[in-house]
């Protein structure tokens, strides 16, 4: 395999966060019963004639400023003619030739710690089609024309990734943007951020590309990395058999762990392009895009910049805690109520204690059962030194479990740490004299014995010795 090149490109489509759907006045909620969400327009019915909806227009904008790419003041709507059960009008509207956002870019971060840009070729605004139901009908499909209309923002990038892990590295980035922005919630299980993966392989230094297969309607990273890691193999074993790969649409299995043919390739000329004659073209002046661009937040490459020069965080660090807006609100919500010079404190506990019982219990940050102000009391208790960062992983499970302030469990538990100079001597001098053997052995030269003996007032103390005290007490003791 390492005598061939991989060469992926993908076609994300964001569901935009609209109230209502592209073209018509139904709702885009998800979840309603079949076919509850669809008027006339979005039914296809002969007459009725499609309105644009204006936010649309503006979170598609938004994206094209994000990633710094030209916003067209002029694109135009397209029929993308095919028959499909779930596709009414037998065409769907999209943007073809002169869609609203082009030549972008965004940067990924490398396994081995460098940046690589990956280029955005377009990003164009279309409406969803329906959905065809298999699983509940026997011998039949249903169709539920709900998701029918729904705006997407299909995002296509560059054939610029060589492997699978730099696919999911730049999908994750894109995931993150649109959350950001608030133009897409980027609910993969929804289906409101899902991907198409074009993926070829080349022999190593060749310059053509090779034939491509297009991986549709991929909705999870796990699967998207298995989807091309799988289609590689497959494309370079059919290349070293002395076959040729079919241009196709293919579909991922992962009950089998394995892509299966679907249909050949459609070219764009087999969708018959031109532009609807029912729209007028879309025209945004430099005003709207520069009110757009004045709604902007401060974007995650920018929050993560400022969190090593501000804070003094790893490149790591700072892109785990902006890798969710709501994550690096948390976090900032801590550290101000935490106060300056506790950044790295406040950053491992989110990280850290805060994330693993959010992962436990499959619950988003913004559903935390310790809010941030909770969580800084905590944290307040460690650098005061009432209790020690081992004590304070109890009193966090236990605030997560019962709902208290750390003080009331810290009071209630009698998890005060002891600082009390003369108790810890006191401790020290009983172990010393119950392990004889281990005294001689450790002023005899064997160093590591200091580690048993923190050990074992930490145990005699039920771990509530102050740390620092312990080590600077017991070099003195055990030295003699």
């Amino acid at each position: 395999m390492s005598s061939f090149e991989t060469v992926i490109g993908l076609e994300i489509h964001a569901q935009l966060a609209t109230k209502t759907k592209i073209f018509s006045s139904a709702s885009t909620e998800f979840g309603a019963a079949p076919n509850s969400q669809a008027n006339l327009v979005d039914l296809g019915y002969p007459g009725v004639l499609p309105v644009l909806n204006q936010e649309a227009v503006r979170m598609a904008t938004k994206f094209g400023l994000a990633i710094g790419a030209t916003v067209a003041q002029r694109s135009v709507f397209a029929r993308k003619n095919y028959f499909y059960p779930d596709l009414p009008k037998g065409y769907q509207i999209s943007q073809y030739e002169k869609p609203i956002v082009e030549k972008g870019q965004m940067d990924i971060l490398l396994e081995d710690g460098t940046l690589k840009t990956i280029g955005i070729t377009r990003a164009h605004l279309e409406e969803d089609a329906g959905k065809s139901l298999h699983e509940d009908f026997h011998g039949f499909s249903g169709i539920d024309l709900n998701r029918a209309g729904t705006p997407l923002l299909e995002i296509v990038s560059e054939p610029d990734m060589r492997s699978a892990r730099e696919a999911i590295a730049y999908l994750k980035k894109i995931h993150t943007l649109v959350r950001y922005l608030e133009i897409c919630d980027g609910n993969m299980q929804e289906g409101s951020f899902r991907c198409d993966a074009n993926v070829s392989v080349r022999p190593v230094g060749q310059e053509k590309f090779g034939t491509r297969c297009e991986i549709k309607n991929l909705n999870s990273f796990r699967f998207i990395e298995k989807a091309i890691n799988y289609e590689v193999v497959r494309q370079i074993d059919i290349i070293e058999g002395g076959g040729t790969i079919r241009q196709e649409t293919r579909l991922y299995d992962p009950d089998k762990g394995e892509t299966r043919a679907l249909r050949s390739k459609e070219e764009a000329n087999d969708y018959r392009y031109f532009p609807d004659p029912d729209l007028l073209p879309v025209v945004v002046d430099a005003a709207f895009i520069e009110g757009v661009r004045s709604t902007l937040p401060e974007l995650p490459d920018e929050k993560a910049a400022r969190y090593i020069q501000k804070f003094s965080l790893s490149a790591y660090d700072a892109g785990v805690l902006t890798a969710s807006r709501e994550m690096a609100d948390f976090y900032e919500a801590v550290l101000a109520a935490l106060g300056a010079g506790n950044e790295k404190l406040a950053a491992n506990w989110v990280m850290g204690e805060l994330s693993g019982a959010l992962n436990k219990d499959s619950i988003d940050v913004t559903a935390s059962r310790i809010d941030a102000s909770r969580l800084a009391g905590l944290l307040k208790r460690i650098v005061d030194e009432t209790i020690s960062g081992k004590i304070a992983k109890e009193v966090f499970e236990a605030m997560w479990v019962e709902g208290k302030d750390a003080d009331a469990i810290i009071e209630a538990k009698g998890l005060k740490q002891i600082t009390d100079t003369g108790a810890i001597e006191k401790v020290i001098e009983e172990i010393m004299a119950a392990n004889p053997k281990q005294l001689a052995d450790y002023r005899s030269g064997k160093d590591k014995l200091f580690g048993f003996f923190v050990g074992q007032v930490m145990k005699v103390t039920a771990g509530k010795a102050n740390p620092a005290q312990v080590n600077e007490l017991l070099k003195s003791k055990l030295a003699g």
